[in-house]
Order: C-alpha cells, then sequence, then structure tokens
C-alpha cells in the first residue's frame, strides 16, 4: 500500500521554526465584521478583520464592495484585517460558472447518501481543490492585498467526518494514495486514510493560499501575516470534524492563530460522575487550553475568542450566563494577552432574541448587558501578561494528537467513545477538583518546552494514534529523566490495527503503544502495573479512560493512582483537591468554582474589588462566589500609581487623556445606542465633573474608600468628552 507522510517530522519540527515566522505587531484586540463602519457596532478594538471580499454569505444585508467596507472603517482609526473562509464563504462566482466557465457544485463534501453538506444558500462546505485555490488566490487574495490589506485570516479549515464520498474527494484519494478509492464506512482502516486525506486536504490549502499571499505581498513590498481561526481539537473531535490544527504550526507561512471558542463549543455536553451534561466553564478552560499548548513552543501569535451570545437562538439570560463563564476561562491563561473580542457585532448589537427562556418575545440587547459586555472588552484592552499562576497543584498533562479527529466518525465493531469521554475521562477527575490539567500535543513533542513543567503525563491511545514514531522518543526520552507516565488503555479499539508506521516499513508491531513501551524497555504488552525506567516511572492501567467518567465513581482507582504517582514518584508535593480556581493578574482578580467537584462551599475573593461582571461597578471589600459562578474583579487595592487620574473600568475605550493641576480629562467612544458606566480614580472627591461640558457632579457617586468616582452617560461612537476638577 503506497502511504504519504506530509507532516514535517518532530525532530526537523523543533528547530525548523524561523524566528522571522513569529508576528510583532501592535494589535491585541479585535473582531470580524462583514458590514462597514456603523455607529452602532463601533466597539473600539485595536483592528477590525473585514470578512470577505463578498461579505459573509450568511449576512442577508446590502452590501457594500470591500474597498468601500474598507475604507470606512480605516477612517475611524481601525487597523485593517481581512477574513474569509477556506472551507466555505461567498464563492457563488466559482460554483456557477463565473470564474472559469465551468460549474463546480460538485466539489463540495457530500456524505454516504449522496448529500452535499451546505453551510447556507448555493454555499457548500468544499473538497479545496486545486482549481478552487487558484480561484481563491486570484480573485480573493490579490483584491485583498492590492487594498492595502497586510494581515489575512482564513478561517475554520473543516472537513466533516461524515462527507468523503464526492467524486471530487475520490479524484484526491486517487492522486494523494495512489489506488482507488475506499468507502469509508466499510472498515477502520478507510475511515483512518479517508481522515488522514482530509487533515492534508486543508494542511495543503492554508500552506498554498499563505505561501501565495506572502510572496505577492512581498512582490508590493508588503510583509504579510497570515492567521488561522480555527475551533480547537477539543471541539473539531466532538463535533466530528477533521481541520489541520497543530501541523499548521510547523508552516513557516503561518503567523498564529484565532482559538475560536465560545458557548456554542463550550456547551457540547460531556460526561462526568457518569452524568452526561453542559459544563461551559469546565470545556472552554481545556477548549482554551489545547490552543495554548498546540502554540505555545511554537513562538506564534494567538488571539482567545469570546462571543456574547452563540449561533444558536437562546435568551439574554442564557448568553449572559455562558459569557461570563467562557470569558473567565480565556483570561485563566496568563501567557495569552491577545483577544478577539466579540465575532459580528451586527448581530450582538442589531439581533433580536428571547427576553426569557419561556417566551417568545425577541428584543435587542438590553442595556445592562451591553453595558457589561463593554466593561469586560475594555478589560481586555487593558489586560496584562503575568507571571503569576493559577492556584492548584501544577505538573499535570494529558496527551492529545491530531488523531482524535480520525477515529470519531464512522465507529466501528461496536467500540464507542460516547462524547470525547476517553479524553474527558483523563481531564475532568482533576479539573473537577480544581487541578488546573493542561494539554500538550503529541506532534509538538520535538519542542524541548513541550513537556516543560509536566510532572505527571496521561495518555491513552484509544482515541487517537501517533502519526510518526519520533514522539515515542521524546516520551521515553523525558520519563527517563524522571517523569511519570500513566497510560490508561486496553488497545482493543479497532483502530489498533489500522495500517499505519507501526506495522509498515520493517515496522512489526500489533499496536502503537507496543513501540512505545519498547522504548523504554517493557514488554509489548505489559500488564497493569508500575515500572520503572531511569528515573522515572510508567505506570499501565488496562482500562480505557472513558470508563472513568461514564460511571458514577468510576474514577476512584484512577485518582488515588494518581495521587500517589504525584506525591511519591514525582515528588511534586501533595496533591490539593479544591472546588474553584484564582488567579491575579495585574490587577484583576479572576475566580471560578465549581460544581460536582469536592464541596459546595463559596470561595471568597477580598480587598477593594470592582465588579465587572455587574453593570454597575459596585464596589465590595469581600464578595463570595458560589459553586457554578464565575468572577472577575478590579482589585484597586493593586492599581499602580495610585495618586494618577485614572479611569479603572469602563463601558467605553478612552483617548485623549490629559492631565494638569487639579483636573483630569478624557474622550470616551463606545457604540452608539449603548449606556456608559465608568469608574475613575480620583486623588480627591472632585468639586466639579462634566460630561460634553454639562455639569453632572454628584456627591453620591464618589466612593471615599476607592477613591473612585462612578459616572454614567449616552455611549456615542465620535467620543464623548469627560472632566473632572478638584
Amino acid at each position: 500500500m503506497k502511504q504519504k507522510h506530509f507532516l514535517i517530522s518532530l525532530a526537523v519540527l523543533a528547530i525548523g521554526i524561523s524566528v522571522d515566522a513569529q508576528t510583532k505587531d501592535n494589535v491585541k484586540t479585535t473582531f470580524q465584521t462583514s458590514r462597514e463602519w456603523k455607529p452602532s457596532i463601533d466597539n473600539r478594538a485595536d483592528a477590525v478583520m473585514v470578512y470577505g471580499v463578498g461579505g459573509n454569505p450568511s449576512d442577508k444585508s446590502r452590501k457594500l464592495s470591500f474597498e468601500e467596507r474598507v475604507k470606512s472603517w480605516k477612517e475611524r482609526g481601525y487597523i485593517i484585517h481581512f477574513m474569509t473562509g477556506i472551507a466555505w464563504g461567498e464563492y457563488q462566482d466559482y460554483f456557477t460558472g463565473q470564474w472559469d466557465g465551468k460549474w463546480h457544485l460538485d466539489e463540495g463534501q457530500v456524505t454516504q447518501a449522496g448529500d452535499t453538506i451546505w453551510h447556507g444558500h448555493m454555499v457548500p462546505y468544499i473538497v479545496p481543490s486545486e482549481n478552487f485555490l487558484s480561484y481563491l488566490k486570484e480573485r480573493h487574495v490579490k483584491r485583498v492585498i492590492d487594498a492595502g490589506v497586510d494581515a489575512i485570516f482564513m478561517e475554520e479549515p473543516e472537513f466533516w467526518a461524515r462527507a468523503g464520498y464526492s467524486e471530487s474527494f475520490k479524484k484526491e484519494w486517487k492522486k494523494y494514495y495512489g489506488f482507488e478509492w475506499r468507502p469509508q464506512h466499510e472498515s477502520p482502516e478507510n475511515t483512518y486514510l479517508s481522515n488522514k486525506l482530509k487533515y492534508y486536504l486543508y494542511y495543503r490549502a492554508l500552506n498554498e493560499v499563505f505561501t501565495f499571499a506572502k510572496e505577492y505581498g512581498k512582490s508590493k513590498g508588503m510583509d504579510v501575516k497570515c492567521y488561522v481561526p480555527t475551533h480547537s481539537l477539543v471541539n473539531y473531535s466532538q463535533w466530528q470534524i477533521v481541520s489541520p490544527e497543530a501541523s499548521l504550526a510547523s508552516l513557516p507561512c503561518v503567523d498564529g492563530y484565532i482559538a475560536q471558542v465560545w458557548t456554542g463549543t463550550s456547551r457540547e455536553p460531556n460526561f462526568f460522575d457518569g452524568r452526561k451534561r453542559e459544563r461551559v466553564f469546565e470545556t472552554a478552560y481545556l477548549e482554551y487550553g489545547s490552543m495554548e499548548s498546540m502554540t505555545a513552543p511554537t513562538g506564534r501569535k494567538m488571539f482567545f475568542l469570546t462571543d456574547p451570545i452563540e449561533d444558536w437562538p437562546r435568551d439574554w439570560a442564557d448568553y449572559k450566563k455562558n459569557y461570563q463563564a467562557t470569558f473567565t476561562a480565556q483570561l485563566l491563561y496568563p501567557n495569552i494577552a491577545d483577544y478577539e473580542v466579540m465575532p459580528w457585532p451586527e448581530r450582538i448589537y442589531e439581533g433580536l432574541y428571547r427576553t426569557s427562556a419561556n417566551s417568545d418575545k425577541k428584543e435587542r440587547i438590553p442595556r445592562f448587558y451591553s453595558t457589561q459586555m463593554q466593561v469586560m472588552i475594555n478589560a481586555l484592552n487593558r489586560m496584562p501578561l503575568t507571571d503569576k499562576e493559577l492556584t492548584g497543584s501544577k505538573g499535570f498533562s494529558v496527551l492529545m494528537a491530531n488523531s482524535l479527529m480520525f477515529q470519531r466518525f464512522p465507529t466501528h465493531n461496536g467500540y464507542e467513545d460516547p462524547q470525547l469521554a476517553n479524553f474527558y475521562g483523563q481531564a475532568l477527575p482533576l479539573l473537577k477538583r480544581g487541578v488546573p490539567v493542561k494539554t500538550v500535543h503529541i506532534e509538538n513533542l520535538g519542542y524541548k518546552e513541550a513537556l516543560a513543567g509536566t510532572k505527571v503525563l496521561l495518555m491513552t491511545y484509544a482515541n487517537m494514534k501517533p502519526l510518526e514514531p519520533e514522539a515515542h522518543s521524546h516520551i521515553a526520552d523525558w520519563v527517563k529523566k524522571g517523569g511519570v507516565l500513566i497510560y490508561s488503555g486496553t488497545d482493543n479499539d479497532p483502530f489498533q490495527n489500522v495500517r499505519e508506521w507501526w506495522n509498515t516499513n520493517g515496522y512489526n508491531y500489533a499496536t502503537p503503544s507496543a513501540h512505545l513501551f519498547e522504548q523504554m524497555g517493557l514488554p509489548a504488552r505489559p500488564n497493569q502495573g508500575e515500572y520503572s525506567y531511569g528515573k522515572g516511572t510508567v505506570c499501565v492501567i488496562r482500562t480505557d479512560p472513558k470508563d472513568y467518567v461514564l460511571h458514577e465513581g468510576g474514577d476512584k482507582y484512577f485518582l488515588y493512582l494518581v495521587a500517589r504517582m504525584y506525591e511519591q514518584n514525582a515528588k511534586a508535593g501533595k496533591l490539593e483537591f479544591k472546588n474553584n480556581f484564582y488567579l491575579q493578574r495585574g490587577d484583576y482578580d479572576l475566580a471560578a468554582v465549581l460544581e460536582e467537584s469536592v464541596s459546595d462551599e463559596p470561595f471568597t475573593v477580598e480587598g477593594c474589588l470592582i465588579d465587572l461582571f455587574d453593570p454597575q461597578l459596585p464596589i465590595y471589600t469581600s464578595k463570595q462566589i458560589n459553586p457554578g459562578e464565575q468572577a472577575l474583579f478590579l482589585n484597586v487595592e493593586r492599581v499602580a500609581g495610585k495618586k494618577k487620574p485614572q479611569v479603572l473600568a469602563s463601558a467605553s475605550r478612552e483617548e485623549q487623556e490629559e492631565c494638569g493641576k487639579g483636573w483630569y480629562s478624557y474622550v470616551a467612544k463606545s457604540p452608539a445606542e449603548t449606556s456608559n458606566v465608568s469608574r475613575v480614580l480620583l486623588p480627591s472627591c472632585p468639586k466639579s465633573v462634566t460630561v460634553d461640558g454639562k455639569e453632572v457632579f454628584d456627591t453620591k457617586r464618589w466612593h471615599a474608600a476607592s477613591h473612585t468616582y462612578l459616572i454614567e452617560f449616552e455611549n456615542n461612537p465620535d467620543g464623548v468628552s469627560v472632566k473632572f476638577c478638584w
């Protein structure tokens, strides 16, 4: 059987990343929109990603040309970037023959039933042929660069696992493998080969388009940066979508990612303690973590996305609750401080959604929620990196691989992995007990930084397979130097026997783990037990990790073993179980309290605290957070330069700040039809407060203990002039 290996080897990957590929720019916050500038959506991020040369196919509004939309945002002071889909988009001119005289609707992704998978009307998910890539480069990339845009975001390289039956896919199969197409539903091996090809096709697509963009930009004297906005490996695996994910970080043409995590992805149910339910905070935490670990060793730029609403129509209270959960989760990663503050502001500010879960009445975003949301995104404009760490026992990592996406659909031989339980089975028993478990990508093990800080590595091959043997050498070396490896798995899933490197080209292993164990001097199929290798330990549990969460109390032995390995073998200290997470991040305090944990006790934060999840910005000296809740505070006690007047929290972005003897002024900008609230730190109680020249001073708005004044007014994207005198 002819096999192709397109992945850069881990050894080369470890040394082959050019420093030039690491993006250095001044964009900290950004957002995406298909609309021209409008007063109601002017959220004052640093940059805007103008969506689509032809706009967003889901947006039915009157569309201006791409150049007109760019001009409208540029005139308002935004840095202009470009975003479009690589797997779908406003590409009807390609599908209907306007590009080359031929119709191309046959290039959509097709299921076993013969149905095309559509993103929208006349917008299929695409099998990215060479011809389509030529169209994308000539009709879209060139035009964008000609308009002066030097950053391109190609989002969502997605191939559905249930697809793989179109004539265009069959042609790509023959070109890639050298033999005729095989239906993926007929065997595990066919499924594996099919998904591996899907993975390659979007790897190739992004490599070709981005390489072209950089070369074309260079010919015009421009340094074009290229980014991939993508869902997490956790989500794509759970939603049964195949995407290149971690392998893209090895491409010199990829400058970074956007982690597309939001309520819609994080509310996908999972199992824990025998119960299937939504766990939005926990899932979001693991999603953001998988995105951070995917790029951290490579130095690529990473934006974290949150969305104040979601694609699915729900009610405003639901949106608010889950926005707070995902927002807190993203901020618990102190080494990431760049953000996409929202997608589609036109949908958020102007869309109609239910006023309550039990009502069919729909309204635009409530003023209290738009105020809170703007306070939160303006906190992102100020959010610092920090060397502070999240509370909890450090050193646990769960190993992930891109091949997680290869085994999800269809299932074979009756083997099921419900809701990605083999992954969550290793992560949730610890995370639910307040342990900040991390993830590590097997594709990154060639970087020495990949396992830095990991004391105990948790892994299984029940839900994934290693795409190259070099990964095992890196794991073995790490164990030999003192690491503790806990391998959970029966190695009986139907994908163990697919034709891959461990049973071809001179290798003759029954399972990939047999090769791994051999590297550490163990039998090919060691019994359950504990083994020494060098200074480290290998612990084998002959249970698939899904059993730790599919059954009530199923994680008891796993937790006992994990604690013993952590404390005695890794000598990492006492393993602490708790029901909360807490992080100090510059002036900000973050807290999350878990349900289904070791207790139902609330967690208390103390200080001089401005509550940023309350649109009134109240101040507390002590605040309890209950299980299932999260909190974000600005702690006035940690503000640097307290004698300097400054806006501490605000539903607007401040410009033209000026300060003189006895006075402080600025201009506040935020979307029209929204309400502003701000807490402003002042040396003493003001005698005069003016808004656009009108006196508004009110003694009751002065908070003496914090030395802050609370001011409210109607927002204006053209700016509101505020002045304090004391």
